[in-house]
């Protein structure tokens, strides 16, 4: 029988993953693969900011990622600087001031490998309460604009033309992703997080005959990532938080195999083919 901890971990870790599986797939067909990882770097500077004021960390990363993430639409537009500069100097900047500010506060007791690479097994039941509630949230908003969001990935022009206000649909989706990134901050860190929204969505884009099924597919292999990642963890007393990465990147390693190669032959059928 698993214990409650671990069982605890595992539903949290599902969560996190059913929620980053379809999100990701937009930043993988966006490539702003960058960007995720600013943002979730940034994180951490949420994390410092709300243990120095004393308030919910959720909301103080949510808040941090979104104002981070306006500063830099903003400076990619006025700016001369080129933009994977720009998210450079952003993602470890606010990387290196969060770690100094919590080091700093030498009264504050953080553990920072748990913000780093996440403390998933010491998640609670609240945490899995906001993880579901939050992601069911999430996901509504993201079914509701996915038509508009694929038009303006696809070809932004033509979504301006069509009148699916392309720069709000964007708006939104960096707001779901900040979302997506505070709820899972505990959970995997802020130096994994980027990997569960990146690695499921591109090995289950080899197998998408459509949008659609590409993030269900997603969903399903960050499913498979987290449970395969907790129960190695669990047999060779390896971190969680890396350990499900690794269980990730090995699906990914395996789906571009002549294996992978030839099972996306036999089960990819024509249809409107993922971006």
């Amino acid at each position: 029988m698993l214990d409650d901890f671990f069982m605890r971990a595992l539903f949290a870790g599902i969560g996190v993953a059913l929620i980053a599986g379809p999100l990701g797939c937009f930043i993988v067909w966006r490539r702003l693969a960058y960007f995720g990882d600013s943002l979730s770097h940034a994180a951490l500077l949420g994390v410092a900011v709300g243990v120095l004021a004393d308030i919910n960390i959720t909301l103080a990363v949510l808040a941090v990622c979104v104002g981070v993430s306006f500063i830099l639409l903003l400076l990619q537009n006025r700016s001369n600087i080129s933009s994977d500069a720009l998210l450079g100097i952003f993602s470890h900047g606010a990387l290196a001031i969060g770690l100094v500010v919590l080091t700093l506060a030498t009264w504050l007791r953080v553990d920072l490998m748990g913000l780093l690479f996440g403390d998933i097994l010491a998640v609670s039941k609240t945490d899995i309460l906001a993880t579901y509630g939050g992601g069911i949230v999430i996901l509504a908003v993201l079914a509701a604009i996915w038509r508009p969001l694929f038009a303006a990935t696809v070809n932004p022009e033509l979504a301006e033309a069509e009148g699916m206000a392309p720069k709000r649909t964007n708006l939104i989706f960096t707001l779901l992703t900040a979302a997506v990134i505070a709820l899972s901050i505990k959970i995997v860190g802020a130096l994994l997080i980027t990997a569960l929204l990146i690695i499921p969505a591109a090995t289950a884009r080899r197998f998408a005959a459509s949008p659609e099924v590409m993030a269900l597919g997603a969903a399903l292999i960050g499913v498979a990532s987290v449970s395969g990642g907790l129960f190695a963890s669990l047999q060779w007393d390896t971190p969680s938080g890396p350990s499900i990465v690794v269980a990730a990147a090995c699906l990914f390693a395996l789906s571009q195999s002549p294996l992978g190669k030839l099972f996306a032959t036999n089960h990819r059928h024509s249809g409107k083919d993922a971006p």
